[in-house]
């Protein structure tokens, strides 16, 4: 008897002790997915970020564009070196933000203890939302590559159609000419021209347009209002999609920054100062590469970039005092969009800029051992400082 009331009694403390730590627990997670204490908010400081990251985010983004543009220049230049350095500089920045500062970051926050449990339940949801937005990426490409083949082929048909028939008459009584047709038979029409569309541009080149002839189709006219009517039509849409990634993930470093305690503000700011101006520096060599003949189209996709984190900054400030990061939507937005935003920059990284502009380019292949060393150091040097920087950001 006394045996049995001490088993019951030991049972009933493990039974309290599970239930003291059950509640615990639910504490700890309560305390952890509650809106933290942001101390001395410092308002003119944080406002004053919102200048100081416009005027880095602008100088990293258009300085690549003023090189390009202030004038022509040749191969081996000093330009044509400062450019290619940058360009391969930018392509490890934009890899390395993908895989430490969007990645990582997507797979802790689908992790968070704040997510409602069927979020937790499956592990690998980061990688799925990266993995769509790649898939969604190559169907872009694919899309973007059909329509500008089908341009092309409407161009020759075109030219055929407009192209002056000239006809000489023969003496079909004469002796026989070998390649002489006489009226009546069977002749065979002579082969379309190809109006072929080509990519003239490469490392160090100093062409930035690509000469399209421009004809009023009456049939089969696809209306695009210039976008996508290019040879290169592939590349200038991934880096409208790479600024998209990068927009993205641009907001939410905004509000991130708005919203964080006074002790780490500064060190995140300085951080983020270097973070904007490398991804500028990445985007604005991206620009570049574009079909452009003018300011307009590189100077809005500047602008838009510059513009992102500002704005990020600003909607934290504003909601600074209701808003709780820790929340279970907030969480979850901030770890789809940095998924989806980590497999735009992947893909682009991988596929468009480093297999295109490396492994498959005949200029590349040519290039002397020095050039190709210094794009590699240059590529391998914007990916470490990043990832360096992602101790911070």
């Amino acid at each position: 008897m006394a045996l049995s009331t001490r088993n019951s009694l030991t049972l009933l403390c493990l039974y309290c002790l599970i239930d003291a730590h059950r509640v615990f627990a639910q504490q700890d997670v309560s305390e952890q997915c509650s809106a933290e204490s942001l101390g001395d908010y410092n308002m003119g400081l944080r406002v004053g970020s919102i200048f100081i990251i416009l005027l880095t985010s602008a100088v990293g983004a258009f300085t690549p564009m003023i090189i390009h543009r202030a004038r022509r220049y040749e191969k081996n230049s000093a330009q044509d070196w400062v450019l290619l350095v940058a360009k391969f500089f930018g392509t490890g920045v934009i890899l390395a933000t993908a895989f430490i500062h969007m990645l990582p970051d997507a797979m802790a926050n689908f992790n968070s203890p704040c997510l409602d449990p069927s979020w937790t339940t499956y592990g690998a949801y980061a990688g799925v939302f990266c993995m769509i937005a790649s898939f969604a990426l190559q169907l872009l490409e694919l899309a973007a590559v059909s329509n500008a083949r089908r341009l092309q082929s409407n161009a020759a048909v075109a030219i055929q159609a407009t192209a002056p028939v000239t006809t000489k008459e023969y003496d079909c009584e004469a002796a026989p000419c070998e390649g002489v047709t006489c009226p009546g038979d069977n002749a065979t029409p002579p082969a379309p021209i190809a109006a072929t569309v080509t990519d003239t541009r490469s490392i160090g080149s100093t062409d930035t347009t690509t000469p399209t002839p421009h004809h009023h189709h009456h049939h089969s006219h696809v209306h695009s209002a210039g976008f996508l009517e290019t040879g290169n039509a592939y590349k200038d849409i991934n880096t409208i999609i790479l600024e998209l990634g990068i927009v993205m993930h641009s907001v939410i470093i905004g509000i991130t920054l708005a919203n964080t305690g006074a002790d780490e503000f500064v060190s995140l700011l300085i951080a983020l100062v270097f973070h904007q101006f490398f991804e500028g520096i990445a985007l604005g060599t991206r620009v570049n590469e574009m079909h452009s003949d003018g300011w307009v189209r590189p100077v809005i996709m500047g602008l838009l970039y510059i513009i992102m984190t500002p704005i990020g900054i600003a909607i934290g400030i504003g909601i600074h005092s209701s808003f709780n990061p820790n929340s279970s939507s907030s969480i979850l937005a901030s770890a789809i969009l940095d998924s989806l935003s980590a497999g735009i920059l992947l893909y682009n990284a991988y596929v468009s800029l480093m297999s295109l502009e490396i492994n498959h380019s005949p200029e590349f292949q040519a290039s002397p051992l020095h050039r190709k060393l210094i794009c590699f150091i240059s590529m391998y040097v914007g990916a470490g400082i990043m990832a360096l920087i992602g101790k911070w950001a």
